[in-house]
């Protein structure tokens, strides 16, 4: 996929292994950020690549700037032996108060993380070209991740989420913009059970977690409790904690080692 623009950053005035890139977006008719990070000074033929999709009222650098992830995963790397990982932080759009992750009759926040913000990776790091894609995110983003890996479980070697909205009626809790506002032209499913139903016989490795004091935490315990009554292979996790930053940046390492493992399992 070729961009009709795109704009990268000079790598001499971004913090080390920073890169923050604007294309035009054929799936959104506009312009869309998003920043990416290689760990410095180590190339992989096959880098893997992680998208990291944020949660309401974010952008793309809220992972970084709020999450820390580069100092996440360059902590895992330096201390623990994590393969390397490239990450790419998305807008999601920037519709309203959050896009969902989702279809809307005006643009494709879908397509957008699905097709485009991979290929936007491959400019900015052409080894990531042949490597493995895994998906995260977290609130919103975390809904995002879910659905998203479910629908294309032929494109992501693993799936995981923090404190996850499950049903896109849930966004009804944080957003301004009112369910008729969002006008959706999804012709696939909007709730996550109903997504990872849908391909369950190719699910790539799952995984997701939730503190015990989020208000989300009752709609992560369904969605753990449906998937094992399905027989559903998945791991599901609650730690001390709430729906916060502190939180995400503490968890995000078990994404990251999540990946890890399923990357190490593939060479094995």
């Amino acid at each position: 996929m070729s961009f009709r623009t795109i704009e990268i950053s000079n790598p001499s005035l971004a913090p080390e292994g920073v890169h923050f890139v604007t294309v035009k977006s054929a799936a959104l008719r506009r312009r869309a950020d998003i920043t990416f990070f290689v760990p410095p000074g180590i190339r992989a033929s096959r880098l893997p690549l992680v998208t990291l999709l944020h949660g309401v009222y974010g952008s793309h650098w809220a992972w970084m700037f709020k999450g820390a992830a580069h100092q996440v995963l360059m902590r895992l790397i330096e201390h623990e032996g994590l393969p390397p990982m490239m990450l790419a932080m998305p807008s999601d759009g920037l519709w309203g108060d959050g896009s969902g992750y989702l279809r809307h009759a005006d643009a494709d926040y879908a397509r957008w993380i699905v097709e485009e913000v991979p290929a936007a990776a491959c400019e900015v790091e052409p080894n990531c070209a042949e490597g493995l894609r895994f998906i995260s995110g977290l609130s919103m983003g975390g809904y995002g991740a879910l659905r998203l890996g479910a629908l294309h479980p032929e494109l992501y070697a693993g799936i995981s989420a923090h404190s996850s909205i499950t049903d896109v009626a849930q966004m009804q809790g944080f957003v301004e913009e009112t369910t008729e506002q969002f006008d959706l032209a999804e012709d696939r499913p909007t709730q996550v059970l109903a997504c990872l139903k849908m391909n369950a016989h190719r699910l790539p490795p799952l995984r997701f977690d939730c503190g015990a004091d989020d208000l989300l935490v009752e709609h992560n315990r369904r969605l753990h409790q449906e998937l094992d009554r399905a027989g559903m292979a998945h791991v599901y996790e609650e730690f001390p904690g709430a729906h916060s930053w502190e939180y995400w940046q503490e968890h995000l390492a078990d994404s990251l080692r999540f990946f890890g493992r399923i990357m190490k399992d593939r060479l094995s």
